[in-house]
This record gives C-alpha cells, sequence and structure tokens, in this order.
C-alpha cells in the first residue's frame, strides 16, 4: 500500500552474487562491512511522455534494472560516496554543509539530492556520517531514469540511517523536490514509480495528491526495451527545462486569452481544471489562442502584458532566460492530446476488447509521432529504430522517449 513504509526483509548476502560481490568490494574500500542494502527500480514510461509536470497522469511500470547502495553509519560527520563503476571517481563531504552544484551534473550531486531532501524534511542540522557503495545497473542518460532511481535510494538510505518513518508517497514526493536541487525542472514521475512500483503491473500516476492505480497489462503484450545507443543527460543541458518552460508558457497564453488569472497558472493541467472542459476541447482552444510559428520572448511580453525583464526573472527558470524562440502551439497540442492517450490507454486495459494489443499499439505509435514531431523529442536513431521494428514485425511498435532526444530509449513492442 502506498501508506506504508518501503518493504524491508532480510537476507543471507551468501546467496545473492551481487550483494556478495558488493559486500567484497565495500570491505576493500572502506575496511568495515555495510550494515545493511537500500534498492531503488529504474522505469520505462509506457505512454504519458512528458505530461507529469503538466499536471497530467502518467503510465509506468518498473524495471528489473535498479540502484543498489551499500551502507554503513559511522560516528562522524563524513558522507563518503563511492561507485562500482570506476568512471565514477569517489566522493566525500560534511554530512551538515551539503552543497550541489547545478553546473556540474555529476553522479554525486544526485545522491546529495536525496540526502539533502530527507534532511530538510526533518530539519536536522547535526546528522551523522556514513560509508556507501553505489552500484547501479541501469544504463545511464538512457531514458530509464538511473538518476531518479538514485535519487530515492539515498532518501531511502538516508531515512534508515535516521531511524525516521516515511511512506513510499511521501518518499516520492520529497525525492521529486529534492531532485530539483541539481536543476531539472521534473514533474515526479520518475520517483512515484521507483517507490509505488509493484509486481506484474503498471501503474496510473496521478498527481495532487499523488496516488497509484494498478493497470492490468494484456497478457499477450510483451513489452521490450531497445536502445537507440544515444545519450542525453537531462541536467547537463537546458532541453528538458527549455520544454517546461514552454508548457508554463503555453499555459499562461492559454489562461490570459480565456481570462483566467494567468499570472497564479503554472501548469497546463490547471488551465483545464480551472475553465472545466474536457481535452478534447482544450485541444480546440489551443488552435484558437496560440499559431503553429514560434514564437519571440516579446511576443510572449506582449500578450501577457510584462516586460522582457519580468519574464526572464519571474517566469522562466535560470537556465532558459536567453532562449530565443518558444514553441508554444506545438508543445500544448502534445501535452492534451497525449493526456487523452494515457486515459484511453487504461480504459482500453480495464475493458480488454479482443483487439486489445492492436489499439494498444495504436496509441502507442501516436504517441511516439506527437513526441517527434510535436514535442521533438525524439532523434534519426529512434525514429529508425520504430521504422525497422515496425517493418520486421508487421506489428504496431512505438520506441518510447523518457526524456528527451538523443538518449537511449525505451521501447514497446506489441507481440
Amino acid at each position: 500500500m502506498a501508506t506504508e513504509g518501503p518493504a524491508t526483509r532480510r537476507v543471507r548476502v551468501a546467496e545473492h552474487p551481487r550483494l556478495m560481490k558488493l559486500k567484497e568490494m565495500f570491505n576493500s574500500k572502506f575496511g568495515s562491512i555495510p550494515k545493511f542494502y537500500v534498492r531503488a527500480p529504474g522505469r520505462v514510461n509506457i505512454i504519458g511522455e512528458h505530461i507529469d509536470y503538466c499536471g497530467y497522469s502518467v503510465l509506468p511500470m518498473a524495471v528489473e534494472q535498479d540502484m543498489l547502495i551499500a551502507v554503513e553509519p559511522v560516528e562522524t560527520q563524513t558522507l563518503q560516496l563511492a561507485n562500482t563503476n570506476p568512471l565514477y571517481p569517489d566522493f566525500s563531504t560534511n554530512a551538515n554543509n551539503i552543497q550541489i552544484d547545478k553546473t556540474k551534473p555529476l553522479w554525486h550531486n544526485y545522491f546529495l539530492c536525496g540526502f539533502k531532501g530527507i534532511q530538510e524534511h526533518f530539519g536536522l542540522s547535526n546528522l551523522t556520517g556514513m560509508n556507501c557503495l553505489v552500484d547501479g545497473n541501469i544504463p545511464p542518460s538512457s531514458g530509464l531514469s538511473s538518476s531518479s532511481a538514485l535519487v530515492c535510494c539515498a532518501g531511502l538510505v538516508t531515512v534508515t540511517v535516521l531511524g525516521m518513518n516515511l511512506s513510499k508517497v511521501e518518499l516520492a514526493e520529497i525525492c521529486a523536490k529534492s531532485e530539483r536541487y541539481i536543476g531539472t525542472e521534473g514533474g515526479g514521475m520518475d520517483q512515484s514509480i521507483s517507490f509505488l512500483a509493484e509486481e506484474g503491473t503498471a501503474k496510473l500516476i496521478e498527481f495532487s495528491p499523488l496516488r497509484a492505480t494498478d493497470v492490468k497489462l494484456p497478457s499477450g503484450a510483451v513489452f521490450v526495451i531497445a536502445n537507440s545507443c544515444v545519450e542525453m543527460n537531462k541536467a547537463a543541458t537546458s532541453h528538458f527545462n527549455i520544454r517546461v518552460m514552454e508548457c508554463r508558457l503555453a499555459a499562461k497564453l492559454l489562461a490570459k486569452y480565456k481570462g483566467l488569472q494567468w499570472d497564479k497558472i503554472l501548469r497546463l493541467e490547471e488551465v483545464q481544471a480551472k475553465l472545466g472542459v474536457s481535452l478534447e476541447e482544450m485541444l480546440g482552444i489551443v488552435e484558437d489562442a496560440l499559431h503553429p510559428s514560434p514564437y519571440s520572448p516579446e511576443e510572449v511580453c506582449r500578450c501577457l502584458g510584462i516586460s522582457l525583464q519580468e519574464l526572464r526573472t519571474q517566469v522562466l527558470s535560470p537556465n532558459t532566460q536567453n532562449v530565443l524562440i518558444f514553441k508554444l502551439y506545438q508543445r500544448a497540442k502534445h501535452v492534451y492530446s497525449e493526456a487523452a492517450r494515457v486515459l484511453q490507454f487504461k480504459k482500453i486495459c480495464e475493458e480488454a476488447p479482443d483487439n486489445t494489443v492492436q489499439l494498444l499499439g495504436d496509441l502507442m505509435n501516436q504517441s511516439h509521432v506527437s513526441c517527434r514531431d510535436m514535442y521533438e523529442c525524439s532523434c534519426p536513431e529512434l525514429d529508425q529504430l520504430v521504422d525497422i521494428c515496425r517493418i520486421s514485425k508487421k506489428l504496431p511498435i512505438s520506441l518510447k522517449t523518457a526524456y528527451f532526444s538523443r538518449q537511449k530509449k525505451c521501447a514497446s513492442l506489441d507481440i
């Protein structure tokens, strides 16, 4: 249950080769034995791309690949972090003086996000240190949420060391908020499914308040994760945050067009909720209110009746203040149509018609086209994978983008 805390269980380390290897590496690194281990899985989003931060429901499921951390609390205030991957250097800092550099998305900063989030949630100022060895088998910058899994794992490590109790929902909300310390304006899907996932089911994740509903996938469908071999670290560029800001600007312009108090609006879902209309009606409003050609910052200011300085300091995030064009029509069209596809996907799974697999495949194909053309979060390699799989299997397929273009993508293949 979401109101419960994360599951704990006793295991015999010797019976688990990965744990045994991690224990041996920990002993080699720190000269001691870990007191406990924490795990958080990655995820694949089946449908609902780039709409969680707009306030809309998404439909992900966890994957077996995960982040695993061996932990030993220590009596000093030193936080020592190491990684089994030699590409990631060791790091140490004072547990009560956490500094996160947004300009450098180094691996240890994601751990610090989770650690700091728990620290600030409880208002603690005299934390004990710990030795931590991280082992992850989620491919980095892959669209499978390796960074968020590390944030979640770190949050769970910190709660455990402190002896505090939090529900899975509380942990997910704290970790979603704390990952923004590194500068990424995410919406909370990744952290939510990492904590709320259950074996054998996908989840409809809804926000405000956060809740998860089981979605039983058809027994005749197999979901395949494919690799386009193209990477993108969402925190290393402004690309992800530009999309977030474009959606925010679109929401404000739509609110202004409909006579709402636009300056209080942040998400596209808020506009729909305040107007009390359907997603299909919102798509019609987008056609009336926004034009397909890109908006300049100056045009946005004219539409909202604000100065360029106000736009940059009160609306845009720091790493989007110098963006020259905003594609508001395309982003809003994608968000409202994708939100509708999520609900249609869930309904089809519940009703389970004879052609369920075909119908779900059609929705995922539509999702990919929208991601490619409206949201521009695909890449040539991903599109080529889609074409190859469709030709090879003669069946619906959608290779999903989990964050932004030029990264390893997730694929869904109906068999």
